[in-house]
């Protein structure tokens, strides 16, 4: 039993279509093995960063000594942002066992599919063969070769038959574990991706509310405090108090008696011409005001002395131009 030419024809096509689709397998997964390769060493080296900047922070906050507040709540950052890179290492490890190797073993079951697909193309080259060779035989007229020929034609057929249906079996097998396999490790990748960010929001949640509760104020006001030791609150304490007793002290020689610029003892002013003495930082306002006191007190006694003594002639006069007035007077008439 023999195959026609379309038959075969129809089989050669066959052949290199699954023979295509495979190497376009091959390929695409190749790429995608080695995009997921270096999408898991970049995580890798961005996890190793992470793990360093928690090393930096602990470094920051162990020389920490003036912001009691931000070294405790960075501590604490520190700390979450470490645990966040061992979800992230976690990441990587699930990446390259759930996604990086199967995609690399495509590359390994392509080269089984191709070679059964050799097998098959093998068992149809020996049919063709044989067919040719059978051709020659009857042109020939050699009836011997021509009945060898056609037992081997119809073997080859049968093998050919056979290796072309476990073909298409096989390729009907790959194709669809390939499109499950593609959609197992993709759905794999974005579990992966959503079980790491649940866990990394959660964590960077807790790292928001712990940066919000630093204190600059209170770390400013302890800065603050140690920057400006005890021996200066002393010295502004001594000022204060030398300031307060110079006050006093200009007070007190301001209601102190003072001698006469003249030389002659001060005089006690009368209550109607006493003052209130000013209030003054050096006393020197209240000896001018003194002086001038002095020197009105002296007027006003000169022009009084002045006055009684004018009295005094007046009233002389008076008593002498009286005794005139009864000298002169003539005698009464009888």
């Amino acid at each position: 039993m023999s195959r026609s030419g379309h038959e075969i024809k129809d089989s050669e096509s066959q052949s290199k279509f699954i023979q295509d689709r495979i190497t376009a397998t091959e390929k695409h997964f190749g790429q995608l093995c080695e995009t997921f390769s270096s999408y898991t060493r970049k995580t890798a080296r961005l996890r190793d960063k992470g793990d360093q900047i928690s090393k930096d922070l602990i470094s920051y906050v162990d020389g920490e000594t003036l912001n009691p507040s931000a070294k405790q709540h960075f501590s604490d950052f520190a700390h979450d942002l470490s645990t966040i890179q061992d979800y992230r290492n976690a990441q990587v490890t699930r990446l390259e066992s759930k996604v990086q190797q199967p995609l690399s073993n495509y590359g390994l079951k392509c080269k089984h599919t191709k070679a059964d697909l050799k097998a098959a193309f093998a068992a149809r080259d020996k049919e063709t063969k044989i067919r040719k060779k059978l051709d020659v035989a009857r042109t020939k007229g050699d009836t011997r070769h021509i009945a060898t020929l056609e037992t081997d034609l119809q073997r080859a057929s049968v093998d050919a038959s056979r290796t072309t249906k476990n073909l298409e079996q096989q390729s009907d097998k790959f194709e669809l574990e390939k499109l499950q396999d593609a959609k197992k490790i993709m759905t794999d990748f974005v579990m992966i991706e959503m079980a790491f960010h649940a866990k990394a929001l959660e964590v960077y949640s807790q790292c928001y509310k712990t940066l919000n509760e630093i204190s600059v104020d209170t770390d400013i006001r302890e800065f603050r405090t140690k920057m400006r030791p005890s021996s200066s609150s002393a010295r502004m304490t001594m000022a204060r108090s030398g300031s307060v007793s110079s006050v006093n002290s200009s007070t007190v020689h301001e209601n102190t008696p003072r001698a006469d610029l003249r030389g002659s003892p001060h005089r006690q002013q009368s209550p109607q011409r006493q003052q209130q003495p000013r209030s003054t930082a050096n006393g020197v306002g209240n000896m001018m005001e003194d002086d001038d006191d002095e020197s009105e007190e002296g007027t006003d006694e000169e022009e009084e002395t002045d006055e009684e003594e004018s009295e005094e002639e007046e009233t002389e006069a008076e008593t002498e131009r009286s005794h005139r007035v009864q000298t002169i007077q003539p005698a009464s008439r009888r």
